[in-house]
């Protein structure tokens, strides 16, 4: 059975725990069903690998950190944004995971890098450690995109994702890593803070803030990923 308006999204969640992959989903899965999805559950990427069933789903949220993809489930995933199926997420559910699959880092267009942290003589050795403020800056065509319209910059204090990325991706909002009197780099570095990627007839939504739930909730993130989800599906 699929949703009212005949449209199916799969959750896929799990790896690292530290990204809370169950709460962050969680968050999400009323604002997929009001518009109309019925929504799937899976705490690993073995669907991807079922042809059969990725035919029928239109939007592929993933929030899984780090972990292991098999090269048939790969493949599956990279068929099916080809034929059309988005896929969305955040943070290091998307820009983080499989680390052992350089075809999986193709396919999403950027990589979770580092997230510099505190002052070495501030850190206790806990998470909080990498929570820093940032600046998300959204880009001139963020005003008219349909993920970003009416979304100024704004701040944060959590992990700030430095990522590799290629130049085949859409960028709507940057976010620069500062030089520090502790850092080794010597000049400021701009990534991707919310960028898509068209693959195929697939859409790809990715947004690099969403360590934590509350993250998830300031309402301009919040916005975003919401936007992003139904702006990548089918």
């Amino acid at each position: 059975m699929t949703g009212e308006n005949g449209r199916r999204a799969l959750v896929v969640r799990g790896g690292w725990e530290g990204h809370a992959p169950v709460a962050a989903t969680d968050l999400f899965v009323p604002h997929l069903e009001k518009n109309g999805f019925e929504v799937e559950l899976a705490d690993s990427p073995a669907p991807y690998a079922d042809a059969g069933f990725m035919a029928g789903v239109d939007l592929i949220v993933q929030c899984y950190t780090m972990g292991t993809i098999e090269p048939e489930q790969l493949r599956g995933l990279e068929a099916a944004i080809r034929a059309g199926t988005g896929m969305a997420g955040w943070h290091g559910g998307i820009a983080d995971s499989y680390r052992n699959s350089s075809d999986y880092l193709h396919l999403i267009g950027g990589q979770f890098a580092c997230h510099p942290g505190k002052d070495p003589a501030e850190r206790e050795g806990t998470q909080a450690d990498n929570y820093v403020p940032y600046t998300v800056n959204m880009l001139p065509e963020a005003g008219s995109h349909p993920i970003t319209e009416g979304i100024t910059d704004f701040d944060l204090v959590t992990e700030q994702y430095w990522v590799l990325t290629d130049d085949y991706i859409d960028v709507l909002a940057t976010t620069t890593q500062k030089v520090r009197p502790w850092d080794p780099w010597h000049r400021e570095v701009t990534s991707p803070a919310v960028w898509t990627r068209q693959w195929g007839e697939g859409r790809i939504f990715v947004a690099t803030p969403g360590h934590s739930v509350d993250v998830l909730e300031h309402d301009s993130v919040r916005t975003i990923i919401e936007r992003g989800m139904l702006w990548a599906a089918r």
